[in-house]
C-alpha cells in the first residue's frame, strides 16, 4: 500500500532504484563541482549585494518539495530587505488560476514584471538566473535535484488543482523543461504539463540535455524578469 505525504501526495514510483541512485550521484558530484568552480562568482555576487543594499546576502524561504515536505530554499537576495509579499501573492493566485499574464513588448509574460521591490543588482541576477546559485546547497543537502519541477511556495499550493500536485511527486530541481521551454512566457497549466511529461519520461540523458540547454537560456535571459 502506498503511503501519502503530508498534503496527500503519493510518492512517485517512476524510475527504478538504480536510476534514482544514478541521478542522485550525478546531482551530488556536479553540484559539488559547480560550488567549487563558482566560488569566486559567489564572492563577487555577495559583495555586490552587500555594498548596494542593506540586509543579508542570502534569502531563505520555505518551499514545498517532494511529497509535500517543507524545506528551506536558498537564493541570493534580489529584493529590498523585509519587502512586502502581497503583490506576489496576488499575482501567484491569478497565474495559477489562469488569469491573463502581464504584457511585455507585446508578448505575454506570466511573471511579476517591473517589481519595485527588486534592486538593480537583483534585476541582473534574476535575468541571468544567478540568484539561483545557492540552491546548489539544497542539492547537496538532498532537498533538490539539478533537474526537476520548481518548488512552489505554500501559499501557491492553496490554488492548485489536484492534477497540479503531480509535479510534487519527485524531488524539485534548479532547472527543468519549463526553464528551457520559455520560462515566464509559459502559462501555469502548460508548465505543469511539461513537469508531468518530465516525470513520466525522465532519464539521465534527458537530464543532461536539459542542463546543456540551461546555460544558453541563462545567458540570453530568455523569459526572465
Amino acid at each position: 500500500m502506498r503511503t501519502r505525504g503530508p498534503i496527500g501526495i503519493a510518492p512517485a514510483q517512476a524510475g527504478t532504484e538504480r536510476s534514482l541512485a544514478v541521478k542522485r550521484t550525478i546531482d551530488y558530484l556536479l553540484a559539488g563541482a559547480f560550488v567549487v568552480l563558482t566560488a569566486p562568482l559567489f564572492a563577487l555576487i555577495a559583495l555586490a549585494i552587500k555594498v548596494t543594499s542593506s540586509g543579508p546576502v542570502f534569502f531563505m524561504q520555505h518551499r514545498i518539495g517532494q511529497d509535500g515536505r517543507l524545506f528551506p530554499f536558498f537564493k541570493f537576495r534580489t529584493m529590498r530587505h523585509n519587502s512586502d509579499d502581497r503583490a506576489h501573492r496576488e499575482f501567484s493566485r491569478d497565474f495559477i488560476t489562469g488569469s491573463n499574464g502581464n504584457s511585455s513588448n507585446g508578448a505575454k509574460v506570466y511573471k511579476l514584471t517591473r517589481d519595485p521591490r527588486v534592486t538593480w543588482v537583483g534585476q541582473f541576477l534574476r535575468r541571468t538566473s544567478l540568484d539561483e546559485l545557492p540552491q546548489l546547497f539544497n542539492v547537496l543537502r538532498g532537498e533538490m535535484s539539478l533537474v526537476g519541477p520548481r518548488p512552489p511556495l505554500p501559499y501557491e499550493l492553496e490554488h492548485y488543482q489536484d492534477w497540479h500536485k503531480r509535479r510534487l511527486s519527485i524531488r524539485p530541481g534548479i532547472t527543468g523543461l519549463w526553464q528551457v521551454s520559455g520560462r515566464s512566457s509559459v502559462p501555469f497549466d502548460e508548465m505543469v504539463l511539461l513537469d508531468v511529461y518530465y516525470i513520466e519520461h525522465r532519464s539521465t540523458l534527458m537530464d543532461l540535455r536539459i542542463m546543456a540547454k540551461t546555460l544558453p537560456v541563462m545567458f540570453n535571459g530568455s523569459g526572465a524578469y
